[in-house]
C-alpha cells in the first residue's frame, strides 16, 4: 500500500525519441509555475471548457433515448486478445475502442466531442493544475467502481502508470518519460509532477485508462490473454469467439449510468462485435441485416452500391456528415534528406505535377477534394484566408519562410482540365524546373551537369499503386523517371524507419488541437533520428518556432493563429505532394438503429445511437 502523502515515486526517462522530444520541448517551452491552482470541474487544452459545473448532460446525446436491444457492428480482421493496451497480439475492438466505445474500461475524465480538446470528469470528480502547467492533480470520485464492486482508489491509478509505462504500448512509456513524479494526496487523491511544463500532458493523463491494482497480475500483463479483464465501464466481457465474435453485456451495477458525462451513451443491453475476413464480405453482412451500422471509406461502393432492397424500402438510409474536422495531409512524401529533393523549386514543381482532376473523375467518380492545408476543412487551415497581423508578426524572424501566395491565401495547386493531356498544367512545373536548372535533353529532364532527374516512388503493397501511376505518368511526360516499386509490410517498415527511400506515400492525421506530436513530425531534432515521423526530413527554423508558438499558447485564438503560421510554412516548404481527402462521413444504418438530431465538432458517435423499440 501506498500511504496518505508518501514519497513521490520517481519516473525514469525511457526510450531514446522519448529523450528527443522531451529535450526538444523544454527548449522550446520555457515555463515557470507561480501561479495558485485550484480543483475545477473540466479542463481544456485552450481556453475554457464551453460547460459550466452542474451541467446535465453533453449537448449532442439524446438524454432520454431508448434503453435496450441489440447492436451489431462488424469489423474486417481477426482477434486473439482481449488486452488492448500492450504490443503482444491483436486486441478485439470495442473494449477501449475510439468508434465504438470505452465499454469495458474507463479514464479519470472523458472527452467532450463538441469541443477541439475539453475534458470533463468520470472516474475522476475534479482536477487541478496550475498556470503553466508543471503539475496535474485528479481527485477520485468517490462512486467510482470496478465491475466486480471493489472502488477505484489511487494506488490503481498510480499502479496504472506504472504497469503501463513497463508492459504496456510504446506511447504509455513516451507520456511517463514526461513525469517527475507520482503521488497520493489525501485519501483520493493523486499528483502528477512533471519534468518540463507541458500543457498537453494534463489532458493525455486524464485519459489514460484505470485498471484494478486487485486484478491484474503484472508479471503476465504484456502477454496477450482471452481471459476476459475486469474494468470500470458500463460492459463486461461475455461471449467470446476467438478471431470470430466478442460479446459484451450491459453492467447492471454500473456506477457512472447517471453521470452527467455519461447521460444518453451506452443505451444497448449488449453490442456484438463480428469480425469478417474483407470489406467485400462485411458489406455483404450489412446488406443481409447482420450488420447494423457500416462506415463508408469507398467513394465508387457509397455511389453505386447501396441500390439494394432494403434502401429502396427504407430499412436502411445513407446517413452523411459535414466533416469539421482537420482533413489531415495525404500526399507522396519527398524526402529532403535525398539530393534531388534538397532545391524547393523542385519539390515545387513535382508537387504542381499531381493531376487531381483527372484522377478524381477517372478513379473516384469525383467524390474527393484536393487537399490544399494540413488542416483542411478547419478554422486551423491558412488556405483560402490572408495571413492576420499577429500571424505575419510571428512569422517576422523567418521573412523567407513563407510564399508569397501562400501568404496572402492565393495559393492553390495547379488545375488541369481532366483530360490528362493539359500541357498548361504542366507549364507550371516545367517554369520551375528551369529556373532550378534543369532543362529537357532528348526527352529527359537534366541538370546542369547532364544528371536525369530520376527517383523511386517506394509503395507498402499495393497500396496506392493507381494514384503512384497518375503522377508517373504526368511527369513522364516532362521526362522525369518516376519509377514505383511495391515491397512488402515488413521491407517497407525497415526502410521507413531508417528513411531508405526518395518518396513514400503517407498520411499525417490531423486534429483540431495539433500538440507536441508536430516536433516528431516536423520538429529538427528529429531529422536524423532513425524511427521518427519526420519522413520529409525537416530541418526549418521557421518550422522549429513555429512548433515553439502553437505549443506555448494559451487561448484559442491564439493558438489558431499559430497553427495557421505553422500551416503556411510547411506549404512553402512543398515537402509532401498533396493529394485529396473526403469532405463528407458517410454511413450506411439500417433505420431500427436510432441516433441524435445533432451531430457534435468531431463527428458522429456510435456510442450515443440506440435501438428503436420494437
Amino acid at each position: 500500500m501506498i500511504a496518505s502523502h508518501s514519497k513521490p515515486i520517481r519516473i525514469g526517462h525511457r526510450m531514446q525519441l522519448s529523450a528527443v522530444l522531451s529535450a526538444a520541448l523544454s527548449a522550446l517551452l520555457f515555463l515557470s509555475a507561480n501561479a495558485t491552482a485550484e480543483p475545477r470541474h473540466a479542463i481544456a487544452m485552450h481556453g475554457e471548457a464551453v460547460l459550466e459545473p452542474g451541467y446535465p448532460h453533453f449537448p449532442y446525446v439524446t438524454p432520454d433515448a431508448p434503453k435496450g436491444g441489440t447492436i451489431s457492428y462488424g469489423v474486417q480482421g481477426s482477434f486473439d486478445s482481449l488486452n488492448p493496451f500492450i504490443v503482444q497480439g491483436a486486441a478485439a475492438r470495442g473494449l477501449n475502442d475510439l468508434q465504438f466505445g470505452f465499454n469495458v474500461f474507463e479514464s479519470l475524465m472523458q472527452r467532450s466531442h463538441d469541443e477541439p480538446f475539453t475534458l470533463y470528469p468520470l472516474l475522476a470528480k475534479s482536477v487541478e493544475t496550475d498556470d503553466e502547467r508543471t503539475f496535474v492533480e485528479f481527485t477520485l470520485d468517490e462512486r467510482a467502481r470496478f465491475s466486480d464492486g471493489e472502488p477505484v482508489t489511487p494506488e490503481d491509478v498510480i499502479f496504472t502508470v506504472e504497469l503501463l509505462r513497463d508492459k504496456g504500448l510504446p506511447r504509455y512509456a513516451t507520456t511517463a518519460s514526461k513525469l517527475a513524479s507520482i503521488e497520493k494526496v489525501g485519501t483520493r487523491g493523486v499528483r502528477f509532477t512533471f519534468a518540463e511544463g507541458d500543457r498537453e500532458l494534463p489532458l493525455i493523463l486524464g485519459l489514460m485508462p484505470v485498471l484494478p491494482r486487485h486484478a491484474i497480475d503484472p508479471e503476465t500483463f504484456d502477454r496477450s490473454t482471452l481471459k476476459p479483464m475486469t474494468g470500470s465501464g458500463p460492459y463486461r466481457i461475455g461471449e467470446v469467439r476467438p478471431g470470430e465474435l466478442l460479446v459484451l453485456e450491459r453492467d447492471p451495477h454500473y456506477w457512472a449510468r447517471k453521470h452527467p458525462s455519461k447521460i444518453g451513451f451506452d443505451n444497448y443491453d449488449e453490442i456484438r462485435i463480428t469480425y469478417y475476413r474483407d470489406a467485400n464480405t462485411l458489406f455483404e453482412a450489412f446488406k443481409k441485416g447482420l450488420v447494423d451500422i457500416f462506415p463508408e471509406t469507398s467513394p465508387t461502393r457509397w455511389q453505386t452500391g447501396y441500390g439494394f432492397p432494403s434502401v429502396t424500402s427504407g430499412a436502411v438510409t445513407k446517413d452523411v456528415f459535414e466533416n469539421r474536422l482537420p482533413s489531415g495531409m495525404l500526399g507522396f512524401v519527398l524526402n529532403t534528406r535525398r539530393a534531388v529533393f534538397e532545391d524547393v523549386r523542385v519539390r515545387e514543381a513535382l508537387a504542381g505535377l499531381f493531376d487531381f482532376e483527372w484522377s478524381n473523375r477517372n478513379l473516384y467518380g469525383g467524390a474527393y477534394a484536393r487537399t490544399t492545408s494540413y488542416f483542411d476543412g478547419s478554422e486551423l487551415a491558412s488556405s483560402g484566408r490572408p495571413a492576420s497581423q499577429d500571424e505575419k508578426a510571428l512569422l517576422a524572424p523567418w521573412p523567407d519562410a513563407v510564399h508569397p501566395d501562400i501568404m496572402s491565401g492565393d495559393w492553390k495547386p495547379p488545375v488541369s482540365d481532366g483530360s490528362g493531356r493539359d500541357r498548361a498544367f504542366m507549364r507550371h512545373g516545367f517554369e520551375l524546373l528551369s529556373e532550378a536548372g534543369y532543362r529537357l535533353e532528348s526527352g529527359r529532364m537534366v541538370d546542369s551537369e547532364g544528371r536525369p532527374l530520376s527517383f523511386e516512388i517506394m509503395l507498402r503493397g499495393a497500396n496506392g499503386q493507381e494514384v503512384a501511376t497518375v503522377w508517373q505518368r504526368t511527369l513522364r511526360k516532362l521526362g522525369i523517371d518516376a519509377r514505383i516499386r511495391s515491397v512488402d509490410d515488413a521491407q517497407y517498415q525497415q526502410r521507413v524507419n531508417t528513411y531508405d527511400y526518395d518518396v513514400i506515400m503517407q498520411r499525417y492525421t490531423s486534429s483540431l488541437s495539433p500538440g507536441v506530436e508536430q516536433v516528431g513530425r516536423f520538429g529538427s531534432a528529429t531529422r536524423d533520428l532513425d524511427g521518427t515521423f519526420n519522413f520529409a526530413g525537416v530541418a526549418s527554423p521557421a518550422v522549429d518556432g513555429m512548433i515553439r508558438h502553437l505549443l506555448e499558447a494559451r487561448e484559442r485564438d491564439d493558438f489558431v493563429t499559430a497553427v495557421r503560421a505553422y500551416d503556411r510554412v510547411l506549404l512553402s516548404g512543398f515537402y509532401v505532394v498533396p493529394l485529396y481527402h473526403q469532405p463528407e462521413q458517410w454511413v450506411g444504418r439500417w433505420t431500427r438503429i436510432g441516433r441524435p438530431e445533432d451531430t457534435p465538432l468531431l463527428g458522429p458517435q456510435f456510442m450515443t445511437w440506440w435501438r428503436s423499440p420494437d
